[in-house]
């Protein structure tokens, strides 16, 4: 098929490339400028990654958020600058009024869902609102390559035909769950265009773990609070969430919160940070008093804290399972207080993308107008979502980084 055939009218069309959260934002967005938008997705169906999202929920968005959440290599003024061209309230406004997609708050975990409970109302909404629009949505749209076509580009999609478009949004994702069509396509064209990456790693990823006693526990989970070193900068990084022992290893929100500073070790082969579990929300002082003044089993003790198979876990470790409380010896003492609130999680590596929740890594934040998200190497080409260099934490966090850096996108692409 020649280029000329997606002509309407004489105007070349916006393309936008990917049809996920931030791909389906910026068409929305775009459709409401001058120019007929094009929305190509490789995939069979578009939105893959917002309906497994959630477990079929869809976190669509946190109740709660800051650019200090975020994690980028760029500066931070340039996050603060981007996130703040939509803030929260208004993404929040924006869903429940224009796309009439009520939203309701999760107390307990600050998430806000879709009020159907079901992620597919989600994408319903954004699929309805872009075709309402007129954007032409093209499932099973490969895109390999852009070349330069004058002013405007050339769009080489896999089965040799070529789109013609005067702008081109690259809204591809990264590498994460590449079940949903997540391959890194998006990054290698971006870096094929001179775009410098920092490399991609997997984050908010399950750790894995070699301890057997460990994944005996399988199914076992609490709330913790999980605290790693960071590689270079020796900062303490902690983060207060549900944790799980899986047949694998270690998961739940503390640990994949946490997890990208393990995924980037092992990617860039440096030296494992150390990574401790506070077990319960009783600091050393407070187990300490209570450890002194009990009478009676340790377990008994323990387990009113904590499940009973970690307790009779972490005491077995310490060969303490039969201690009594009232004969419990100073240094015995000492050594259970300090697995209770400082244990040293004995992690061997993650999941990798198979599972990761998001990619860390991407296009360098410099290199995109924090404006218009325009590519400040390639005019004409804009960037958005989880392709940029920046991800949040687990609770709704990368949806809005998806929803604001798509919008920022569609509105500057279609002027």
């Amino acid at each position: 098929m020649n280029p000329e055939t997606f002509l309407e009218d004489g105007r070349l069309p916006v393309a936008i490339i990917g049809a996920g959260a931030a791909g389906l934002m910026a068409a929305f967005f775009a459709a409401h400028g001058r120019s007929p938008v094009v929305l190509l997705e490789g995939a069979g169906r578009p939105g893959q990654k917002i309906l497994i999202s959630g477990g079929g929920r869809c976190n669509i968005l946190p109740s709660q958020a800051s650019p200090g959440d975020f994690v980028s290599d760029g500066s931070p003024h340039t996050l603060r600058k981007i996130l703040g061209a939509w803030l929260l309230p208004k993404v929040r406004r924006f869903f429940e009024e224009e796309l009439g997609l009520p939203l309701r708050l999760e107390a307990e975990t600050g998430k806000l869902f879709p009020a159907a409970n079901r992620a597919s109302a989600a994408l319903e909404a954004l699929l309805t609102a872009v075709r309402e629009r007129g954007v032409d949505l093209r499932p099973d749209c490969r895109v390999v390559r852009l070349e330069r076509d004058g002013p405007g580009w050339l769009v080489r999609l896999a089965t040799g035909e070529a789109l013609a478009a005067e702008r081109v949004v690259l809204a591809t994702g990264g590498l994460s769950v590449p079940a949903t069509g997540s391959d890194g396509a998006g990054l290698r064209i971006a870096e094929g265009l001179g775009h410098t990456l920092v490399p991609p790693y997997p984050a908010l990823v399950p750790l894995t773990g070699e301890n057997r006693a460990h994944r005996a526990l399988a199914g076992v989970s609490l709330t913790v609070t999980v605290t790693a070193r960071e590689p270079g900068s020796g900062r303490l990084t902690s983060r207060r969430g549900g944790f799980l022992f899986t047949h694998r290893g270690y998961s739940g929100p503390a640990v994949l919160d946490i997890s990208h500073l393990a995924a980037l070790a092992s990617a860039t082969g440096g030296p494992r940070p150390p990574i401790w579990v506070q077990w319960t929300a009783l600091d050393a002082a407070a187990w300490d008093a209570r450890l002194c003044s009990g009478r009676g089993p340790a377990l008994a003790s323990l387990r009113e804290e904590l499940p009973e198979r970690l307790a009779a876990q972490l005491l077995a470790e310490l060969g303490l399972e039969a201690a009594d409380l009232s004969q419990l010896r100073r240094e015995d003492r000492q050594r259970l207080v300090e697995t209770l609130t400082r244990y040293p999680l004995p992690w061997s590596g993650h999941e990798g993308y198979r599972v990761a929740e998001v990619t860390g890594g991407g296009v360098r934040l410099s290199e995109v107008d924090p404006v218009t998200l325009e590519s400040r190497v390639a005019a004409g080409l804009y960037l958005c979502g989880e392709l940029l260099d920046a991800f949040g934490p687990i609770g709704g966090y990368n949806f809005l980084w998806a929803w604001v850096t798509g919008r920022t996108a569609g509105l500057a692409c279609n002027r």
